[in-house]
């Protein structure tokens, strides 16, 4: 399989450093209204991720299943933010939602990705650039091949 590669426009947000504590209700087991403190994303974050989905190309989303390697070349408006890929590679896997089937929680694919899961990133190259009119960044997610050798001396 050839390198899957595209652009997406905008500038990330930095996953680490955006984000903020609320407090989010809930019920218990007794059904009594309960709260919790939880960390969330930023707005910039979310708001930058829902922009980048709509930007994958249909024919890229093919959810590779083995491991990967992702090169990714950030072009930010000004050399403030941090270098961060994190958000990005949230970007490119499979996006799911829970829906009840008959009364019982079920995980249902919603998007397809680039690939399954950020785990798959076996390999990353990850590159800072100041481009101050059209920060963006360009993805190029190639698969890998197997890394373990034939065992046993009939392989040679």
């Amino acid at each position: 399989m050839i390198a899957i590669a595209f652009t997406i426009l905008g500038e990330p947000a930095s996953k680490a450093n955006s984000r903020s504590i609320v407090s989010r209700r809930y019920r218990d087991d007794a059904g009594r209204i309960r709260s919790r403190p939880m960390s969330i994303r930023s707005e910039k974050a979310l708001a930058f991720e829902r922009y980048a989905l709509r930007q994958i190309p249909p024919l890229c989303r093919v959810q590779l299943t083995g491991p990967v390697r992702v090169t990714l070349r950030i072009f930010y408006a000004s050399e403030r933010p941090d270098l961060d890929e994190s958000v990005i590679l949230d970007v490119l896997q499979n996006r799911y939602t829970h829906v009840k089937v008959s009364g019982v929680r079920v995980r249902e694919l919603a998007q397809a990705g680039v690939y399954m899961n950020d785990r798959q990133v076996r390999e990353k190259h990850v590159y800072h650039g100041i481009d101050r009119t059209n920060p963006r960044t360009e993805v190029i997610v190639e698969p890998l091949a197997a890394q373990q050798c034939a065992l046993g001396f009939g392989a040679l």
